[in-house]
């Protein structure tokens, strides 16, 4: 979706300031956010893509102004009030009105390594690649008013497949109910002027990972 997350490219937030030293996280709280993250996810209700999705729809006002883990602690309210795991007056309360409904996974202490890890989400192609490393492709432009991984940017755009990434977990599918829908995967990248304008270094070259779907040939 076209929202204020999707800011590659926009002008007028000012520089990145890398912070020196850089803490894990700037206060306790913000690790145990993370925890949550990690124990919600374990329960299985959603996935990684649903989770994104979930940010993305945050108010653009709220959105900029509030740090990372603060927009990580409002999207899982968000998804837990979704898939009724709590209600709007126990959020208010800051604890449980009513009996919990049981999960299908608990989080234990045995599971919190396999939890930390990335599991994979290649899955069997359905067909051959309609792509190659070297081929010339367009970016489709378009404009979903749900979940992509095509940022805005990089819309409508002419660049070369660098390679093949394997065949994946379709996010734009699993975020609007209609199942994985693997999709192959691949690297393309964009010259700099291409993307920015004549302006650009021109030495600058942009890689990105784009669904099939995203893609047509030149």
């Amino acid at each position: 979706m076209n929202g204020v997350h999707d800011m590659g490219g926009m002008q007028g937030f000012g520089r990145v300031e890398p912070e020196a030293g850089e803490p894990v996280f700037h206060a306790p709280w913000e690790g145990r956010v993370l925890a949550m993250h990690r124990a919600m996810g374990h329960v299985g209700l959603w996935t990684i893509d649903i989770n994104r999705a979930a940010r993305e729809t945050m108010p653009p006002a709220l959105y900029l102004s509030t740090s990372y883990y603060e927009k990580w602690a409002i999207s899982l309210a968000d998804l837990c009030l979704r898939y009724g795991l709590v209600r709007e007056d126990e959020l208010a309360a800051g604890r449980a009105l009513v009996p919990a409904q049981p999960a299908k996974r608990v989080l234990s202490a045995a599971d919190a390594e396999k939890a930390l890890s990335r599991k994979s989400f290649e899955r069997e192609a359905p067909a051959a690649p309609r792509f190659k490393a070297g081929d010339r492709v367009r970016t489709k432009m378009i404009n979903p008013p749900t979940h992509t991984r095509l940022p805005r940017y990089a819309r409508g755009r002419n660049g070369i497949v660098e390679s093949i990434r394997g065949c994946h977990v379709f996010p734009d599918a699993v975020t609007t109910g209609k199942g994985e829908d693997p999709q192959w995967l691949y690297t393309v990248v964009f010259d700099g002027r291409e993307l920015w304008g004549e302006s650009a270094d021109p030495a600058t070259k942009v890689s990105i990972d784009a669904w099939e779907p995203y893609l047509e040939p030149i």
